[in-house]
């Protein structure tokens, strides 16, 4: 007989709706961090009338009622920030106005990128508006590199140009400033790069990332600097007719720059959609046709995947201009045959990027590298090498610097992976670059080649000892049921549109699923799944990917991280699950042992991680009856983990949880009512003889799952 009295913990939910984050081998994502929202938020949404899809996509972003999903669905109503708060703004409006007065020859100095071009294309059609002669500029990628040139300057002031105003770049532009001084040109600078310590000493510098401007909104793109100057020297009148007039090009240049789609960003990109549907500009009319040849809405999707690419491929393989011509003619005709020759240029550009690609895989397979990517050869095309660099990242799960050597020069592109800053890197390592320039996750530099295994040595001893801060993560919104996923409540997620950084297109998880089939597509570039889940059958394609790296087999099951999308073909509408990333599905058991073995390290638990391991009351109980049952005085209970759990649960008609009843016995070892011992595999349980009262809500172990339950 035993004189205690046992104080259990309450009763608490049995963790239904935990959600699996890491252990699986997954193809990109080194974790996955998946929201869940509050039910509460859920329901109350479901009942303003939203589909539960969007609902749980609303809750998981934090929006808690239908006033706040309203507003959300209105980006219309976002305010439009006054021009004139931007530094130097007013210098600019004078400068132009002047040069409006006199009649002056004007050049619209643009970069290579889509952003540069729409930005050129906006200020060249408004000045040329407003009656000044233009020169729409954009250097040749591929012969004169990136921003203002010292020829370019020259060649312009050869033509009779008096003014410049540069859009897209600029920021870094000192000595070229100087030299258009010294040959009798003033300059405007329009940028929205990072800034380094000194900017260009021109008639105006108008960028909101300047430390010194007060502008409230530092994510414009540079067609949005460029359509806020447009709009300011048009003046409060006229501003909301120029806008109207330039918001197509604005919101192409601004998705696929990739810029926060949050503030003044969602009106400027939602009503230059709208203007996109139809097009009202000849020449996006004439691209969207040869790209897509049917007429499928154009969203931000589109804009991102479609449109982008063949407008870049331009700037890429060195014809800029041919888009800039595409985009500013009122000629069907010469319409009709540019956009032709962007598709062909875009099938050229992924032709170079695919062998350069592979020559790089061939050579990393030969010479790995970790930390950083550094690859440099004489043959590569300079214009693709920012996509290969990409590619690399998602391959490999490191930054990548991609250069191209011509005369002992190297030019080259990065793109960042799990947060680094490229930037911030290149600005460490500036005493071993000509040049460098570009955001946080893109940029590009100058090196002669001799410096590059210097610069190679530095890129990896600044990221070494910080690779946990530079895990890849992805971030989806919820996992969810394949029951849910109707063609009707994936179309309601459009009203979350325009989507981007701040405001992602929506990223769900489903657990479990099982591979029907899958088959490599598209000449062997793409995978395409069957997936079913739950009696569920769904088609699933996995772009750039084929899945060898995890071992993908008939019948295997596996999570998946998707946007979900209606795939328009040939007529039909089909509900369509694009992978993000996949991964092997860990079973319940290893799922179990996984959060169990996270407890013990001591590392922090979700909520739904918590709940699921925080015992209920029957759990306590039934085991203390089970050692009771199966003990005798001075004799231990011993056997293995698995056995004592499905023997506590048999007894309770409860399904077994063998990591939560170590936790049982944890605790009560804890608080002395057992003596616990193990060896092999095997566990041995010895009753203490205590004759006080004993409270099990008093214990450690518990009170930290209470605290990650947020229960203090």
């Amino acid at each position: 007989m035993l004189y205690y009295k046992l104080i259990l913990p309450q009763s608490t939910p049995s963790g239904e709706g935990l959600v699996q984050k890491g252990g699986g081998r997954t193809m990109k994502y080194q974790r996955w961090k998946v929201s869940q929202g509050t039910p509460e938020a859920r329901q109350a949404l479901e009942e303003a009338g939203l589909s539960s899809l969007l609902s749980a996509v609303l809750a998981a972003r934090g929006v808690t009622s239908a006033t706040e999903a309203a507003h959300l669905f209105a980006p219309e109503w976002e305010p439009l920030c006054d021009p004139l708060l931007m530094a130097d703004m007013d210098k600019a409006v004078e400068r132009v106005r002047l040069a409006i007065r006199r009649g002056e020859r004007v050049a619209v100095y643009g970069d290579y990128d889509v952003d540069g071009i729409t930005s050129t294309c906006l200020l060249t059609e408004f000045l040329r508006g407003e009656g000044l002669e233009v020169l729409p500029y954009i250097p040749c990628r591929l012969e004169e590199g990136y921003g203002v040139n010292r020829e370019a300057v020259a060649a312009l002031a050869a033509q009779g140009v008096s003014l410049i105003i540069t859009v897209d770049c600029g920021i870094t532009a000192l000595e070229e400033t100087e030299v258009a001084r010294s040959l009798g040109m003033e300059v405007i600078i329009t940028d929205h790069h990072t800034c380094k310590e000194a900017i260009p000493a021109a008639a105006a510098v108008v960028d909101p990332c300047r430390p010194d401007c007060p502008y409230p909104f530092k994510g414009l793109a540079g067609v949005g600097v460029a359509l806020k100057l447009a709009m300011a020297v048009a003046g409060e009148d006229r501003a909301e007719e120029i806008f109207a007039r330039f918001c197509d090009l604005a919101a192409v240049g601004t998705v696929a720059d990739v810029m926060p789609m949050t503030g003044e960003n969602r009106r400027i990109v939602s009503r230059g959609l709208s203007a996109l549907n139809p097009p009202r500009r000849l020449g996006f009319a004439e691209l969207i046709h040869s790209a897509a040849n049917d007429e499928r809405a154009v969203n931000s999707v589109f804009v991102g995947y479609t449109l982008a690419p063949r407008l870049n491929a331009s700037g890429r393989m060195g014809r800029a201009m041919e888009a800039v011509e595409l985009l500013l003619t009122r000629d069907r005709a010469r319409a009709r045959e540019l956009a032709q020759e962007l598709c062909q240029l875009n099938r050229e550009r992924q032709a170079i990027e695919g062998d350069i690609f592979q020559q790089c895989v061939r050579r990393l397979d030969r010479s790995p590298q970790s930390g950083a990517i550094v690859l440099a050869d004489e043959h590569w095309h300079q214009g693709v090498v920012g996509i290969v660099a990409s590619r690399l990242t998602e391959r490999y799960g490191c930054p990548a610097f991609m250069i191209c050597l011509d005369k002992g020069m190297g030019k080259g592109s990065c793109r960042s992976w799990g947060g680094v800053n490229l930037f911030e890197l290149l600005e460490a390592c500036a005493p071993l670059l000509e040049n460098f320039g570009g955001h946080a996750l893109a940029a590009g530099f100058t090196v002669r080649e001799e410096n590059i295994p210097a610069l190679a040595q530095a890129l990896r001893g600044l990221l070494a000892g910080r690779e946990e801060e530079y895990v890849s993560q992805l971030e989806a919104d919820a996992a969810v049921e394949a029951r849910v996923l109707t063609a009707e409540a994936v179309e309601s997620l459009e009203r979350l549109e325009p989507w981007g950084t701040g405001n992602p297109r929506p990223l769900l998880v489903l657990q479990g699923a099982r591979v029907q089939s899958l088959c490599q597509v598209g000449q062997g570039r793409h995978l395409k799944l069957r997936l079913e889940s739950r009696g569920t059958v769904l088609e699933a394609i996995w772009f750039s990917a084929d899945g060898s790296q995890l071992g993908l087999y008939p019948d295997c099951r596996v999570d998946v991280a998707f946007y979900p999308q209606i795939n328009e073909f040939r007529g039909r509408r089909d509900l369509q699950l694009q992978v993000v990333d996949l991964r092997l599905a860990l079973s319940r058991a290893q799922m179990e042992r996984a959060i169990y073995e996270k407890f013990r390290r001591q590392e922090p638990l979700t909520p739904q991680e918590a709940r699921f391991l925080l015992p209920e009351r029957w759990e306590f109980v039934d085991l203390w009856r089970y050692l009771e049952r199966h003990s005798a005085p001075g004799v231990p209970v011993e056997d293995t983990l698995p056995r004592i759990a499905r023997g506590v649960a048999r007894s309770a008609g409860q399904r077994e949880i063998p990591t939560r009843t170590m936790l049982c016995l944890e605790v009560m070892e804890e608080r002395g009512l057992i003596s616990l011992a193990q060896n092999t595999g095997r566990i041995r349980i010895t009753i203490n003889r205590v004759e006080k009262k004993v409270d099990l809500q008093a214990s450690e172990i518990l009170c930290r799952l209470r605290e990650a339950l947020g229960e203090g």
